[in-house]
């Protein structure tokens, strides 16, 4: 898959580095000289100097080719703009931007880029994480559905550990994508899926079933 990513500011770097071990073919874009200089020392010629709201810097990039292309600086306008120009121009398959103020998804959304991450929604799942008290963790919002994306880790004293996927009680209107195992596995939702201790659980729900869904693979008997 060839990836353009916009900024190699923190996440831009990060994301490029990972996208790369994952063995993606990739192309990050950098506008700060210094910056530029410093991460081409390390990725050669997986960076381009230039400015992402610029269409010949996007031409350079191989946007025109692009599977993804995700915008990842810490400026809105210039997010939504080389979004904009990616999508209308070169006609990318997928945009995603990083939105740094909340109140600019909607706008985001309006102007039809493909998929958001809200920085300070990021923090607060970082934060979720961290509390001990939370087995439930939101991780995206399904536009237009009013569905979450959810990730609910399966404590040892569950009431599910040792069952398989088929024989939980779950709620009619959430549905299961996956289960990563504590060594990283992904597991498809098979009804025959045992499931485990540190067992993560990634589901789409609403928020009226969110809570029945937590207790139905947290509670204990």
């Amino acid at each position: 898959m060839y990836i353009v990513v916009i900024g190699a500011g923190k996440i831009g770097y990060n994301l490029s580095r990972s996208l790369l071990r994952s063995e993606h073919e990739v192309m990050l874009v950098e506008r700060s000289a210094d910056r530029y200089d410093a991460v081409r020392r390390e990725l050669g010629n997986m960076v381009t100097a230039g400015d992402g709201c610029d269409e010949e810097t996007l031409m350079r990039a191989g946007t025109a080719r692009a599977d993804v292309f995700i915008a990842t600086t810490g400026r809105d306008q210039d997010n939504l703009v080389s979004c904009q120009i990616a999508k209308h121009r070169f006609r990318a398959t997928k945009t995603i931007a990083l939105v740094n103020i909340p109140a600019n998804v909607r706008l985001f959304e309006a102007l039809g880029v493909d998929a958001l991450v809200s920085s300070t929604d990021v923090i607060l799942r970082r934060i979720e994480e961290e509390l001990p008290v939370s087995s439930l963790v939101h991780l995206m919002s399904v536009r237009s559905a009013n569905r979450q994306m959810v990730g609910i880790r399966i404590p040892s004293d569950a009431a599910v550990v040792g069952m398989s996927l088929g024989q939980v009680s779950l709620p009619a209107d959430s549905l299961i994508s996956f289960i990563v195992k504590r060594n990283g596995t992904l597991l498809p939702p098979d009804q025959d899926a045992i499931l485990a201790s540190d067992d993560e659980v990634v589901a789409v729900t609403t928020s009226d079933s969110e809570e029945i869904l937590r207790e139905a693979l947290t509670g204990t008997m």
